[in-house]
């Protein structure tokens, strides 16, 4: 397949001004409505797909303590189960792209290098959490994307806007909450088996259930591709890249009695992905994950209750042959308290992490301990947060960040927020200790503000946020310094700010139900003035599901403008428009058919420079979980 970078016109869109924006996005919806008129008259409607939360909905990502949506000020997306199967979505940052505030990159197929980009910041500015427990990398920096099974996720929780005041290092750009399934009353079995182009195949299975005084959930989850030609290079190897995962999860659960519960979780995945290196060498990526935690939560009284966990979170990263092998371990210890008295919560915790490196000839470690305090209240249409840490850092000292939020219910359906806060990354081990290295870095550091309007009401939901996140101290490669390599070093030298409003919005009309959002913004080195690498000005996601003749439909519209593949601007990524399409009915009492096609119009376009993206992708699968 020839591989072009997408000319100007498909990306039209993107470049109006906002109310032509607004007034395309009105006309999309009036097409769907049109469609919606056909469905049969007492149709369900299903939740809208990538769905803005309802405010009743209890999240954890905002104060790492379970909260009702509508005491937060907080930005927030939620997705569940029943989304991320309709999705079809091929790995975690495929399904993420898809939300407000969210961009990717990739180099190559499923299972390669992958970015998260939350409201432009960079990938390692994003704190990932699975079931508790920390994911990162201390040598690329970040959580390893491509590692994290999608098929075993039952729920996600996308904070956007930094957070350092409640997790410490690592939440510059957001956070990242991922969940696996609880058992709950009886006993639910589930298979699944699917297929689509490249010759890909999906096996999944699990039991989940509970009984007495003890919870499980269990899955399994394998996916199979022969993939695509990854590079677009005519020196490299035109051989199809292919890729194999392998994960499973466990977590079982001890009610102790009336006041204490006890939990294990655990999760492990492991890939094997082809890419073709800068050497015309057929390489393979081997990764291997783990995410184990224990928790102990105790409600002592009404008002006052406790949560202990150990974690302990693994990400071995091996090429072969070309030799390379980064293996990063994080362990943490997290003592939270929680006090509630009418309107008022009070919270304070205790925290301990230990990360450690081997990246030959790496072989370095750190520890951090850190004290958090929280205040929230909610009543009389009045909400405010006050969330202040303390990190104290084995290698380069403390440091201090805070936050304070506000939020003012205008009306029943109308609400106004604010917020500033700062936050900060500790430099990577291998920051400090590799050949680029530099011992002396100091942490990267932000100033957050923001602004939001938000409406709902019924089904019907649309908010406004304004934001600025401006980034000092900012880890960069530069010439050569103090450091081993005569090539450069790393160097605290640049400074980055990530600004914008992103609209979103969801609205049923008829048996039709809308979603979708827009994000203006301008990602910029504030040095040279120019725009940040792999991310566009403006991107959006539109879509609209309903029920036709027993069939659930969707339809989904993914733009992005133009990008560049360099911090210097030199290498264009044309803007792209895909349009995805998906469909599910229940053949029968127990099973669910699920069909998908995504990039319908087979658009080249790239997420990084001289790297194919799959074209388009059909997808068939058949679900068994008795009702």
């Amino acid at each position: 397949m020839k591989i072009r970078t997408l000319r100007a016109r498909p990306v039209a869109l993107l470049r109006l001004p906002v109310h032509r924006i607004a007034a395309v996005t009105l006309a999309v919806g009036t097409a769907c409505t049109a469609m919606a008129q056909t469905a049969s008259a007492n149709g369900e409607l299903l939740a809208q797909n990538l769905r803005t939360p309802s405010l009743s909905e209890t999240v954890v990502a905002a104060t790492r303590t379970p909260q009702p949506l509508a005491d937060l000020v907080a930005d927030i997306s939620i997705v569940d189960r029943e989304t991320i199967e309709n999705s079809g979505a091929t790995g975690l940052a495929d399904l993420l792209g898809r939300l407000p505030g969210v961009e990717f990159s990739r180099n190559g197929g499923p299972g390669t290098t992958t970015g998260v980009f939350l409201r432009g910041a960079e990938s390692r500015f994003t704190a990932v959490y699975i079931d508790g427990v920390r994911i990162d990398s201390q040598s690329t920096g970040g959580a390893p994307w491509e590692s994290i099974p999608l098929g075993l996720i039952d729920r996600i929780e996308v904070l956007r806007g930094p957070a350092g005041a409640v997790y410490g290092s690592d939440a510059m750009g957001g956070v990242v909450q991922i969940f696996t399934k609880r058992g709950e009353n009886g006993v639910a079995p589930y298979v699944g088996v699917g297929i689509g182009n490249h010759n890909t195949t999906k096996v999944e299975a699990g039991i989940s259930g509970a009984s007495g005084t003890v919870d499980y959930a269990l899955g399994f989850a394998r996916d199979d591709s022969k993939g695509f030609n990854a590079r677009t290079l005519a020196t490299q190897n035109p051989d199809r890249d292919g890729y194999r995962t392998t994960a499973g999860h466990a977590r079982v659960g001890l009610q102790v009695d009336a006041a204490h519960r006890l939990e294990g979780t655990l999760m492990v995945n492991d890939s094997n992905s082809g890419y073709d290196s800068g050497l015309g060498k057929d390489d393979r990526n081997l990764h291997t994950m783990h995410a184990l935690g224990l928790n102990w939560i105790a409600q002592w009284s009404s008002a006052y209750k406790t949560r202990l966990s150990i974690t302990d979170s693994r990400d071995e990263y091996e090429t072969r042959p070309s030799p390379y092998l980064s293996d990063t371990r994080l362990r943490g210890y997290y003592f939270q308290n929680e006090w509630r008295q009418g309107a008022h919560l009070v919270t304070a915790a205790l925290e301990r992490r230990e990360d450690r490196l081997e990246n030959a000839p790496i072989d370095a470690k750190r520890s951090q301990d850190a004290l958090a305090l929280g205040y929230g209240y909610n009543a009389a249409g009045h909400t405010v947060q006050l969330n202040l840490r303390h990190d104290s850092d084995s290698e380069f000292g403390g440091k201090s960040t805070g936050s304070v939020a506000y939020g003012y219910a205008i009306t029943p359906q109308w609400r106004a927020t604010a917020s500033v806060g700062t936050a900060f990354r500790a430099p990577t081990l291998y920051h400090r200790f590799s050949e680029y290295g530099v011992a002396t870095l100091r942490p990267e550091s932000s100033r957050n503000a923001e602004v939001a309007l938000r409406y709902a009401h019924g089904n019907s939901t649309f908010s406004t946020t304004l934001f600025r996140n401006r980034v000092s101290n900012l880890i960069s490669f530069s010439g050569p310094g103090t450091c081993l390599s005569d090539f450069g070093c790393y160097a605290n030298t640049a400074r980055a700010e990530y600004k914008g409003v992103t609209f979103a919005g969801s609205h049923r009309v008829g048996d039709v139900q809308l979603h979708g959002s827009i994000d203006l913004q301008r990602p910029r080195d504030l040095d040279t003035g120019k725009q940040l690498a792999r991310r566009a000005k403006q991107h959006a996601t539109f879509g609209a599901d309903t029920r036709l003749a027993g069939w659930t439909v969707g339809a989904e519209v993914q733009a992005s403008g133009r990008r560049f593949d360099t911090v210097a601007n030199t290498n264009v990524l044309g803007g792209y428009a895909l349009f995805n399409l998906y469909a599910s009915t229940r053949i029968a009492r127990d099973y669910t058919l699920l069909a998908r096609i995504d990039n319908l119009a087979d658009k080249d376009y790239q997420l990084a420079r001289t790297y194919a993206t799959a074209g388009r992708t059909v997808y068939v699968g058949v679900k068994w979980a008795p009702q």
